[in-house]
């Protein structure tokens, strides 16, 4: 009792303290064009579990020696949390959800089907996990397969041959009109890029000639460890590591983000995966739009995503069992993220702390994967231990 007294004193207070104007559109006194007259709710409506959060990411942050990025909302209360989620942050394969999403668009509006085959050409390997690249050059490959292995394998290859066929352009259209879907800024998701492009991108800074190479050369670069791919590299244009214009891989993967290619706040990312879940309303508020991917088309993107086989050491073992996580993961050098929609099974229509939620997280920093799993694991225990989705 005795602490409610003195906040509704603080908060009397500082109410009287504002300035009161008797000319003008006002209300009550008040210029609402200077001050917001419901912040004082904005603040109450934070519930005890985002105070233990924060406490336990900067645990989890000094252990892991890099930096965290987190976003979590509430999708049936809207209630979200945010560390340094309005950061720009590299989303590596994350970029894979709205090439799912556009593809399945054309899917409903009847341009392709999944039974249809696009010829893996040698001009479409890429460097990375997945199985199209065991396949010889020449081989028709069903788009459904490539959707498949996109999403629960990452796999970078069957991407390319994904947005070649729907094209860039319509990508990244797809990607704004997610974010907006759900009352999110689009401009807050930088340009997507194929992922050869991020190869070409990459190298690039260090020398201008990487960005002639093709995905074959990057698979060879990629046998290389990271602290020898510069002079590889410098073998395979013919040039001296001296004109280099970045000092190591590091540096030119540092310089590479800067461009903003690939790269977008948490917050902006959990928007886009908000509108897979029950966009509808989104449509009837008039946030843009998403009546060209329908539910169908929606659920069947969040069972790939349930399907998920990468990053099973990341939130989802933090998060444990009793939790559905249809999710996507996303590993660059020195950064990694897992991003999905959760919920508790069985879902409870009566408790909104039951969700569905959104969480991103992102992390950057220590060179080993290991390290980030656990910082990541550890995100997604902290987010169940902090009560932020009913008791742990």
């Amino acid at each position: 009792m005795r602490h409610w007294i003195q906040r509704s004193l603080v908060i009397v207070a500082i109410l009287i303290a504002l300035p009161i104007h008797a000319q003008g559109d006002d209300t009550n006194g008040y210029d609402t064009h200077r001050y917001d007259t419901n912040w004082y709710f904005e603040v109450d409506k934070q519930s005890p579990w985002q105070g233990d959060l924060t406490a336990r990411l900067q645990a989890i942050e000094e252990v892991f020696g890099g930096e965290l990025g987190v976003y979590v909302q509430n999708l049936a209360s809207g209630e979200a949390y945010s560390w340094r989620a309005g950061d720009p942050w590299y989303l590596a394969s994350l970029i894979k959800i709205p090439v799912a999403a556009q593809v399945l668009a054309e899917r409903q509006a009847g341009t392709l089907s999944l039974d249809e085959r696009l010829t893996l050409t040698r001009s479409d390997y890429v460097d990375g996990a997945g199985p199209t690249n065991w396949h010889d050059p020449g081989t028709p490959i069903s788009i459904g397969y490539l959707l498949e292995h996109m999403i629960t394998v990452s796999d970078n290859t069957a991407t390319d041959m994904l947005i070649d066929r729907v094209g860039l352009e319509a990508v990244n259209e797809r990607a704004g009109r997610m974010v907006a879907a759900s009352g999110g800024n689009p401009a807050e998701i930088g340009p997507i890029s194929k992922l050869v492009g991020v190869r070409q991108g990459v190298y690039g800074e260090l020398h201008p000639d990487a960005r002639k190479l093709g995905g074959m050369d990057f698979i060879a670069l990629r046998q290389h460890s990271v602290n020898q791919r510069a002079q590889a590299l410098a073998r395979t244009l013919g040039v001296s590591t001296a004109s280099f214009t970045q000092p190591d891989y590091d540096h030119a993967f540092d310089a590479y983000e800067a461009t903003g290619e690939n790269v977008g706040a948490l917050s902006a990312y959990g928007d886009l995966l908000a509108s897979l879940h029950d966009g509808r309303e989104s449509v009837q508020q008039g946030h843009g739009g998403m009546d060209d991917l329908d539910a169908l088309q929606r659920e069947r993107l969040l069972a790939m995503m349930q399907r998920t086989r990468s990053g099973q050491q990341r939130l989802k073992a933090g998060l444990g069992d009793g939790i559905s996580f249809a999710h996507k993961t996303g590993t660059q050098q020195r950064r990694s993220c897992d991003a999905g929609i959760a919920q508790r099974e069985p879902a409870s229509a009566d408790n909104a702390s039951a969700g569905p939620w959104v969480i991103v997280a992102c992390a950057r920093g220590p060179a080993a994967v290991s390290a980030h799993e656990r910082a990541l694991a550890g995100v997604g225990d902290a987010i169940r231990r902090s009560g932020a989705m009913g008791p742990p």
